[in-house]
């Protein structure tokens, strides 16, 4: 009776294990399935506190170094730095700048990203340190002034495309918090709303992006509006280098105000699938705009 009871265990206990492997195996086929068949899986339950996992995570997509903004979000529950190492910004002094030199140098200002949901991120742009040097060239003085700067979050959300798809659309709501010191920002609170958007063209990165934002007049207490547009095109060149152009311009509200126009160029390197290199140079074409401003940078996901 002892025997035949450990027998009829020993065979219920086998089936038990061949039932659990089988449905183990059958999940992993209809998941290996799904991805082959160009269905991307359903990523909408994975949150901050219940993290996308690395086989369904999206290709590393970045709001830098280019101006253009990117539609896709970082995945639910993982982070991403994008930050320049360090960065110049020079002005030669003309008449259109009241014949000022500008100068202006940052350390480490970065962007710092948390997936909240599947198509929801929260950011936060820091400007840890920066350094500036105005000369006047009619009164013959200089001005140096360093320190913290501006505290700008923002929080982007995906319309569609952020899985796959030609079409992609976001949102991208921002305020500047006042946050500078020693006058080296204009102490006013800010704000607006991006609009960036990409095609999927093979073997081309694409981006486009509309911005509007309410901003401090230069002159007085008052407010005008800016709508910035930019466009943004890269290709691989030589393995994974990539070479990319933008064309970036801004148009003010403000009285007497001339629009700003750069033709920005630079190169990205990924090293692996979560950490990126770049480094280029934003270039003004308009007198309104900063003459050159080189950086030298990187994306990194965790």
């Amino acid at each position: 009776m002892d025997l035949r009871c450990n027998m009829r265990y020993t065979v219920l206990h086998t089936l038990k294990r061949i039932v659990i492997a089988a449905t183990v195996c059958a999940a992993a086929f209809n998941a290996n399935a799904q991805e082959t068949n160009g269905v991307p899986p359903d990523k909408s339950g994975y949150n901050l506190f219940n993290p996308t996992p690395e086989q369904y995570m999206r290709k590393l997509s970045a709001d830098r170094p280019d101006k253009t903004d990117c539609p896709f979000t970082v995945d639910a529950g993982h982070f991403q730095l994008e930050m320049d190492y360090a960065n110049l910004t020079y002005d030669a002094p003309t008449a259109a700048h009241g014949n000022r030199k500008s100068e202006r140098y940052q350390l480490a200002p970065m962007n710092v990203k948390v997936g909240v949901l599947n198509n929801v991120d929260f950011q936060l742009v820091l400007q840890p340190w920066q350094w500036q040097r105005i000369e006047d060239k009619s009164a013959g003085t200089i001005e140096n002034n360093s320190g913290f700067g501006d505290v700008t979050p923002r929080v982007k959300v995906n319309l569609m495309g952020n899985d796959g798809g030609f079409f992609a659309l976001a949102l991208i709501p921002f305020v500047k918090f006042p946050t500078t010191q020693n006058n080296l920002g204009n102490g006013a609170y800010e704000g607006g709303l991006g609009i960036p958007y990409a095609f999927d063209v093979p073997h081309w990165d694409v981006g486009f992006e509309t911005a509007v934002s309410v901003n401090h007049d230069a002159l007085g207490s008052g407010y005008h509006a800016e709508i910035a547009n930019s466009v943004s095109i890269g290709h691989a060149v030589i393995g994974n280098l990539e070479y990319h152009v933008e064309f970036f311009s801004s148009v003010s509200t403000e009285q007497n105000s001339d629009w700003v126009g750069t033709f920005d160029t630079f190169l990205t390197y990924p090293v692996n699938k979560n950490l990126v290199l770049d480094g280029g140079v934003y270039i003004g074409v308009t007198r309104a705009a900063d003459d050159w401003h080189p950086w030298i940078g990187m994306t990194w996901r965790y």
